[in-house]
């Protein structure tokens, strides 16, 4: 039984999010225009799948975090993605808080 990844999916959502191509999204990968739709279309379509290498590509191209392609579930994709744009600090204060939701619902 093989599992079917999540990256197709979260590639889209991730791209149509920043309102960009499919064309767009693989020339800035570096592809070669003539095929840059074709492969990003395979990659979506879950026909390829791209290397950890061409996945952190496309985070930083899509402002997202590379585990963001990785998340089976949509509420958990979310959070990361959300995550990535706090900074330190307020990445601390969430740890925390997210650490007293686990203390309390243990004691409850």
């Amino acid at each position: 039984m093989s599992l079917k990844t999540p990256i197709p999916e979260r590639l889209k959502q991730a791209r149509t999010r920043k309102d960009m191509t499919q064309q767009k999204l693989g020339e800035l990968l570096g592809l070669d225009p003539n095929n840059a739709s074709a492969r990003m279309n395979q990659y979506e379509r879950g026909k390829h799948n791209p290397n950890f290498t061409t996945i952190r590509r496309i985070s930083e191209i899509l402002d997202v975090p590379v585990a963001y392609f990785y998340f089976e579930d949509d509420v958990e994709a979310e959070i990361a993605e959300a995550v990535h744009h706090l900074d330190a600090e307020q990445k601390q204060h969430l740890l925390s808080f997210i650490e007293k939701l686990i203390q309390e619902s243990k004691n409850s």
